[in-house]
């Protein structure tokens, strides 16, 4: 399912139109970014949780010449299902 299939989903469930399905998927997208850009976790009972881990700077080795590389630490958004998701899909 893509963007625009999950926004038509949206509004027949909701019946609501396409346009106002797709501005509340959109804010709903918005505000999960923001607050786990701003290092917040959001947690959806049922659904899941989202939140921000960061990786630590880690030091690779190139296999054909045996160089080291050295990878900057980084963060990266992780999202855990909760009960009532994972049991959903489960069945």
């Amino acid at each position: 399912m893509n963007k625009s299939e999950f926004i038509a989903a949206v509004a027949e469930k909701s019946e609501l139109t396409k346009k106002d399905a797709e501005k509340a998927v959109a804010a709903m997208m918005d505000a999960i970014m923001e607050a786990v850009a701003q290092d917040d976790k959001v947690q959806l009972i049922g659904f899941g949780t989202f939140e921000r881990r960061e990786r630590g700077e880690k030091v690779y080795r190139n296999p054909r010449t045996g160089e080291q590389m050295t990878v900057a630490p980084c963060k990266y958004p992780v999202f855990k299902a909760g009960r009532a998701f994972k049991e959903a899909v489960d069945k």
